[in-house]
């Protein structure tokens, strides 16, 4: 059974994109956080199990989290990792 959960574990894994990879208006579930500026985008609301919306693409994006609108570079919404919901 541990092999199993393994399998599935890397497969869920498999599935995420970043928020920068994640399309304009992409409802998106947060599942990690990857990268060197973990404790900051935690404190600015980004945690795992929250939900973004993403609303522009660009040199910085534009989307929202516990209802609050933020710009993010592009390296940072690399360090998001997570999955769209329907």
């Amino acid at each position: 059974m541990p092999q199993q959960l393994s399998i599935v574990q890397t497969l869920e894994q498999d599935s995420l994109i970043s928020l920068e990879q994640a399309k304009v208006g992409c409802e998106f579930h947060i599942r990690f956080l990857n990268g060197p500026a973990c404790d900051r985008l935690r404190q600015m609301g980004f945690c795992e199990s929250m939900r973004v919306k993403k609303i522009t693409d660009g040199r910085n994006l534009l989307c929202t989290v516990c209802g609050t609108k933020m710009a993010l570079s592009r390296e940072l919404a690399h360090q998001i990792m997570g999955q769209a919901t329907a």
